[in-house]
């Protein structure tokens, strides 16, 4: 498919266009409304920091979506992007168990969110390349979803994974005093390379999708 003539074909950055969804003030749980996005998607169970799939995911998600980003680039048929950030949502398979100090029993789904005009058989296609130049690997099942959120507090946290705890609390604190509840995953966005960054500067926007105590 060909752009329309005439048209200018610029260079999609959700960061950029959605500034509510990823700068939130440090420290400060805002509500937003999270529209649907679509998302490549894999899953895992697992303590992160110990499990090999985790990282062997990390991977394959971000080669899956430059690859996308390089063949759409080469083609000129639909507009670049910036690939966006790391996505997780977490859980656990009894939620009243969810703890940062039980890390083996969580569950997790890696995601990177893609323009709308990515097809599953274009994703397909970059696994399948992928795959060749990673002969040596078992690549994890990719998927490509749209997930929608809805109303969900949200706030950045500055500093180490472990201290999260310190933000999530102020946002259940907004929640009840609102009125809200949790529902769904929790949901984290990694806006710097931990494996390039200090703890102290890491930078995660932590999201609850809420829905009114009634």
């Amino acid at each position: 498919m060909e752009p329309a003539a005439g048209v200018l074909v610029t260079t999609i950055d959700f960061k950029k266009q959605h500034k509510d969804l990823y700068r939130p003030p440090a420290g400060w749980p805002v509500l937003v409304d999270v529209p649907a996005m679509v998302f490549l998607m894999a899953d895992g169970r697992g303590d992160p920091t110990k499990t090999p799939e985790f990282a062997r995911t990390v991977e394959t998600l971000f080669g899956i979506a430059y690859s996308l980003k390089s063949t759409f680039k080469k083609a000129g048929t639909f507009p670049d992007f910036v690939v966006p950030p790391l996505e997780c949502l977490w859980w656990t398979d009894d939620s009243s168990s969810f703890s940062f100090r039980d890390l083996h029993s969580w569950r997790w789904t890696l995601m990177i969110r893609q323009p709308e005009h990515v097809e599953p058989v274009m994703v397909a296609e970059a696994r399948k390349q992928l795959m060749v130049k990673k002969k040596d690997r078992a690549l994890p099942d990719v998927r490509l979803e749209a997930c929608e959120e809805g109303p969900a507090v949200q706030a950045l946290h500055v500093g180490a994974y472990c201290d999260e705890h310190r933000t999530i609390e102020k946002m259940h604190a907004l929640m009840m005093e609102n009125g809200w509840i949790a529902r769904g995953k929790h949901h984290e966005i990694y806006l710097n390379d931990p494996r390039r960054t200090v703890p102290e500067k890491l930078k995660t926007i932590l999201r609850q999708p809420i829905s009114r105590n009634e």
